[in-house]
């Protein structure tokens, strides 16, 4: 579950600082309290993971000189100013300098608790957005997040990164859910750009004469953006449902590909979610801009063709939405497994990720089972499975190597309760966690 939001309170009034304090602690954020501005600014650095409420009149750095210093460290915190009366002439100053707002004196508590509570969801805004973005830029978090061992994922993550390093254009195609434009992230941010631009369009999403604008312009006076050709310049421009573009605009992405030349000044990645049988992208696209966009061409595996990714992913999946919840994971059968293994997953990874929320939320009410949150997703299994079989053994290793990670993540790679929990001899348990490349590191 989410920690609760810090409040930084720097007043050098005791009292007042006591009196905010307990007030907010009692809103369920947690409070720290300092006597003057420079006691606070040694512990008020970027990203700090709150909000600062502040007096403006104190002793020696008083609440403007304050105000700059951290707008000079973090001009995104916000800042609440408490002000005497007679002081909103410079409370509309502190405004203007990056304030997020201000409480006279004698303030309301209710109306401190509601500014708080504005305050707090900014600041929980930001910082989210900053760790996406920090996330999105770091090539190795993106790869483990492509995750599994099976061999399909493999040959994706090595083709990742070594079309990341080249620098044509490139077509990511695959069924819907697959985590195609998670891969398309991956690519950029293994490469060459990392550092510059991802701009990342819909082409499906927008009528043509919208997607006319904002893909080449000319931008219109109210328009809040670039073009997507210009906002990527020298970085990458993903065009998801490529397929989407009309003829005419195909024709103008194809004469802006040809002014690039060789190396290419902006990276087209392009990602198809074409799903008719009879009708792939290379149908729908004009064969001159398909062969200069597939020059390099990535096809994202279906879910169903992961093996045992499926239950290792199911794991990893129901242990986040547990925590967020704030409940216990649920236990995984033999027989729930092998369902989980034989599903065909249409909606593939998408459709796993809203089946271990829903089996997250039914373990804690005591009731459901995985096989009819499958059966209830398509009605017309029957019964859940692929039309590929697989031998008794596969499905037998896939739930002993799930079972074997599962107990050593529960026990932090204690061998010792994992052997105690599975009724393993330690020669028999290391053997296996061989088999299955289970490290004990991993789980410490």
């Amino acid at each position: 579950m989410a920690r609760p939001m810090k409040i930084a309170i720097v007043d050098d009034e005791q009292d007042m600082r006591q009196s905010i304090s307990q007030w907010l602690a009692l809103s369920g954020y947690d409070t720290e309290t300092f006597p003057s501005a420079e006691d606070a600014l040694g512990k008020l650095g970027a990203d700090y993971p709150g909000i600062v409420i502040t007096d403006i009149k104190m002793p020696g750095m008083d609440g403007m000189k304050f105000l700059r210093k951290l707008m000079g460290t973090d001009s995104a915190l916000p800042v609440i100013m408490i002000t005497g009366h007679g002081d909103v002439p410079m409370a509309v100053e502190a405004m203007r300098v990056g304030a997020f707002d201000f409480l006279e004196k004698p303030f309301n508590p209710d109306r401190m608790t509601e500014l708080a509570k504005k305050a707090a969801n900014a600041r929980r805004l930001t910082l989210d957005n900053r760790a996406l973005r920090r996330e999105l830029s770091d090539g190795g978090q993106l790869m483990k997040k492509l995750i599994g061992a099976s061999p399909v994922m493999e040959r994706l993550r090595e083709d990742i990164l070594d079309l990341g390093q080249a620098d044509g254009h490139v077509l990511i195609d695959g069924e819907t859910g697959t985590g195609k434009t998670l891969v398309a992230h991956a690519l950029h941010a293994v490469g060459s750009r990392a550092g510059k631009k991802f701009v990342l369009l819909s082409c499906g999403a927008l009528e043509e004469e919208a997607l006319s604008r904002r893909l080449f312009g000319p931008a219109r006076a109210d328009d809040a953006f670039l073009p997507a050709i210009e906002e990527a310049r020298g970085g990458t421009l993903v065009l998801e449902d490529i397929e989407a573009l009309s003829d005419t605009l195909q024709a103008r992405l194809l004469g802006v590909i040809n002014e690039q030349g060789t190396p290419a000044e902006t990276r087209i990645v392009a990602i198809s979610n074409l799903q008719e049988q009879d009708k792939t992208c290379e149908d729908a696209l004009r064969s001159d801009l398909y062969y200069r966009l597939a020059a390099l061409k990535i096809t994202v595996p279906p879910l169903r063709q992961r093996g045992e990714d499926i239950l290792t992913l199911f794991t990893r999946l129901s242990e986040q939405f547990a925590e967020e919840y704030g409940c216990e994971a649920p236990d995984v059968s033999a027989q729930e497994a092998a369902q989980l293994l034989q599903a065909p997953w249409p909606g593939n990874v998408r459709q796993l990720i809203n089946v271990a929320e829903r089996a997250v939320l039914q373990n804690r009410r005591g009731s459901g089972t995985i096989a009819s949150l499958l059966m209830n997703d398509h009605e017309e299994m029957q019964p859940v499975m692929t039309t590929e079989g697989k031998p008794l053994k596969e499905y037998v290793e896939a739930f002993e190597r799930m079972l074997i990670d599962n107990t050593m993540r529960r026990h932090k790679g204690s061998i010792a309760s994992v052997m105690e929990e599975l009724c393993l001899p330690r020669r028999t348990l290391n053997e296996k966690m061989a088999k299955y490349a289970l490290q004990r590191s991993d789980y410490l």
